[in-house]
């Protein structure tokens, strides 16, 4: 669990409601259901409508990662790539065939398939880096609808601002009710820049670091793979992988 980002979601709301404590307000004019129901749904909307399925669906599976980050692998991938550099010497390439079966990503199995395809280093290099911009550029995709939620928010939380006061202006007749219609239209500007900038942003930020340090992963493991078609000695391997955990 990441504790950091439990800690960031519940002080920003903390904020937000001892802000309004502190200045005699009452928590109840901040729930709205109907200015709630205008961000929220106005927002998903807005991200459905320039995303693709998948990479709508695909950012939402992310969103765990926020508080249950993928492990960091870069310390076990190096010790499996250093271990196959040392039997790819000792027993020749061939004898990756059965790591390459065994193995779970599919990313390592296929850099190990070539190899054992006697692929040449070039070539492997270039399947493999097209392998990568292939993946990166779907995830970026499913990142992006973070980033789109938090740009919308805020515009819609405005419209429902708007519909708020228009409601209010079909009540002139009374005016005791002004103040508190309006303090209360304004409440859909709150919550689509607070959604905005405490929680669709944010996650947004987190989920394209993640995949920035997959990514760099990815890249490191292709200058192994090329050492290892290569023929290079394991103490070069080992001199790669040495810093990968830092």
């Amino acid at each position: 669990m990441d504790w950091g980002s439990v800690a960031g979601l519940a002080l920003g709301l903390a904020a937000l409601l001892g802000g309004q404590l502190l200045e005699g307000g009452k928590l109840a004019v901040l729930l709205q259901p109907t200015a709630m129901l205008v961000v929220v749904v106005g927002t998903l909307a807005a991200v459905l409508l320039q995303s693709r399925p998948r990479a709508f669906r695909r950012g939402l599976l992310m969103l765990r990662w926020v508080f249950k980050p993928p492990p960091d692998r870069s310390l076990e991938i190096g010790r499996e790539l250093t271990n196959w550099s040392l039997v790819a010497r000792r027993e020749g390439m061939l004898s990756l065939e059965r790591y390459a079966k065994a193995v779970k990503d599919p990313f390592q199995a296929k850099g190990l398939r070539l190899i054992v395809d006697g692929v040449a280093p070039a070539k492997l290099r270039e399947i493999l880096e097209e392998d990568i911009n292939a993946w990166e550029s779907a995830e970026q995709q499913a990142v992006r609808i973070w980033e789109a939620a938090g740009g919308y928010a805020p515009t819609i939380g405005i419209m429902g601002a708007v519909l708020g006061l228009i409601h209010v202006m079909g009540n002139l007749s009374e005016p005791s009710k002004l103040g508190s219609g309006i303090a209360v239209a304004f409440v859909a500007t709150i919550y689509g820049v607070g959604l905005a900038n405490l929680v669709f942003l944010p996650i947004g930020v987190k989920l394209r670091t993640l995949l920035q340090r997959e990514t760099t992963l990815r890249e490191h493991m292709v200058s192994v793979f090329v050492d290892i078609a290569s023929g290079d000695n394991t103490r070069v391997v080992e001199e790669r992988v040495t810093h990968w955990g830092d």
